[in-house]
């Protein structure tokens, strides 16, 4: 490269939303969300950070939606626009979604243009639980990958949570760090990829084997 090259601009750093779908500050998911939070930043992705409770929203109904949407409906469609991909740390109630998640993606579903389509998202959940509440992540799949989202295949359920975490609030176990610490980055790589590269939408069809 001559000395009048000019060095090739950095690529710009993906921006992660990132929130625990539970209403009770010192959740479990919300913990687990923290970590999610530092794993981010240590691949080098951007996180925005946010609460449920910035996103509640009244219940549904086209007869409301005709007054206007809810704040809280509002604030998730402007932090999804604003953000290339986004996390939930989703608790499991009654062996699915919690209703104030399901609520506000309806909500934000009716938006035009719908600001889901096309976004990546991974799903994270940690429950006393033997399971860690994947089952609430399966439920929660459904709606998204619905509406366009495209869901990482890899979510991570943290089980018995209640136990999980030591006093500096990390996980007690290496191995389930390491792995929590791997899912992250490699669902960053996908985003990462699905922003610089164009190649990436036909990537994604082909690592879902829907080519």
């Amino acid at each position: 490269m001559s000395s009048t090259s000019k060095p090739l601009p950095r690529p710009e750093p993906v921006r992660y939303l990132l929130f625990s779908a539970s209403l009770r500050t010192a959740s479990l998911n919300a913990r687990l969300a923290v970590l999610a939070q530092q794993a981010i930043a240590a691949h080098k992705g951007t996180a925005d950070p946010a609460a449920m409770r910035d996103f509640d929203c009244s219940s549904y109904s086209q007869e409301d939606q005709a007054k206007g949407f809810p704040p809280g409906a509002e604030a998730l469609r402007r932090r999804l626009e604003a953000n290339d991909a986004f996390v939930i740390a989703a608790p499991e109630y009654n062996g699915s979604m919690p209703g104030a998640l399901k609520n506000v993606i309806d909500w934000v579903s009716r938006f035009k243009p719908q600001p889901f389509n096309g976004r990546h998202a991974l799903l994270l959940s940690a429950s006393p639980s033997m399971a860690g509440g994947n089952r609430g992540l399966w439920a929660l799949r459904v709606p998204l990958e619905h509406l366009g989202v495209r869901v990482y295949p890899d979510m991570f359920s943290l089980a018995q949570a209640h136990q999980a975490f030591d006093a500096q609030g990390q996980l007690a176990n290496a191995q389930l760090a390491a792995r929590l610490d791997q899912t992250i980055a490699g669902f960053m790589d996908l985003a990462e990829a699905a922003k610089h590269y164009p190649c990436a939408k036909t990537a994604w069809v082909e690592f879902l084997d829907e080519a």
